[in-house]
């Protein structure tokens, strides 16, 4: 991305709703998932951007330190500073990481991105992570459901659960979790894209507070849903939780 995306992106990450319903999620299932995991060492997020996500994850989850990851250098260093975790530059695709030095994997809309090989990125995944460690994904759902904020966010790829299911047992994955989200909203998000023009802005921006209130709770609930053991049938997005098997 550019450097003015970046920058939107870290000044809007932490208010906007998505963002944080999405982080709130991933929280929940990394820190259930390493509860059960005797993997030691770092939980690595894959693809930070600029560092919301780390900044949640804090210093440590289940015991384990955290770091960052992300192919630009300016996203990098915006990260390090947000997070105040160490944050490397390099590519998801070949990754400056020995094998078997992590406990977790964070993938948070990164295996759709232009740049990203996601066989080649899933692999590298699987050659960081220490048996039994964890993997978690976020992904954007249905093909068909390609619009005019992909392409400003150089997204390539949306997955069904069964594509994205197939792809990580491919690369030697187990499957733990898999379910759609932010479902309650998919109504709205279906009809925004029916009607948007073709060279419309992303939707990564401030909604008014009612708004992002209104948005927060359909995620609360979802999460609440998901928390307990229910896979959600549909929705914009997929949260995978997977392990790495030998």
């Amino acid at each position: 991305m550019e450097r003015a995306e970046y920058e939107r992106m870290h000044a809007v990450e932490d208010r906007m709703w998505w963002y944080r319903g999405l982080r709130a999620l991933v929280v929940g299932q990394v820190s259930r998932a390493l509860a059960g995991s005797t993997a030691a060492g770092p939980v690595l997020d894959a693809g930070c951007g600029t560092g919301g996500m780390l900044r949640v994850l804090g210093e440590t989850v289940a015991g384990r330190p955290t770091l960052g990851l992300d192919y630009d250098p300016v996203a990098a260093a915006l990260a390090a500073g947000k997070a105040g975790r160490p944050v490397a530059s390099g590519s998801v695709n070949e990754m400056p990481i020995s094998d078997g030095a992590l406990s977790a994997y964070v993938s948070l809309d990164v295996l759709c991105h232009d740049q990203v090989d996601p066989i080649r990125a899933l692999q590298e995944a699987h050659r960081c992570l220490r048996s039994g460690g964890v993997a978690i994904f976020n992904l954007p759902a249905y093909p068909w459901m390609f619009s005019a904020h992909d392409k400003r966010t150089h997204n390539a790829r949306r997955f069904t659960r069964g594509q994205a299911r197939t792809l990580l047992a491919d690369q030697g994955f187990r499957i733990l979790r898999a379910s759609y989200w932010n479902t309650l909203l998919f109504p709205l998000m279906l009809l925004h894209r029916l009607i948007k023009r073709d060279d419309a802005e992303s939707d990564v921006h401030e909604y008014p507070r009612w708004l992002d209130a209104v948005f927060s709770t359909a995620l609360a609930i979802e999460r609440a849903a998901i928390t307990i053991g229910i896979n959600l049938p549909f929705g914009g997005s997929l949260i995978i939780v997977a392990v790495r098997t030998d």
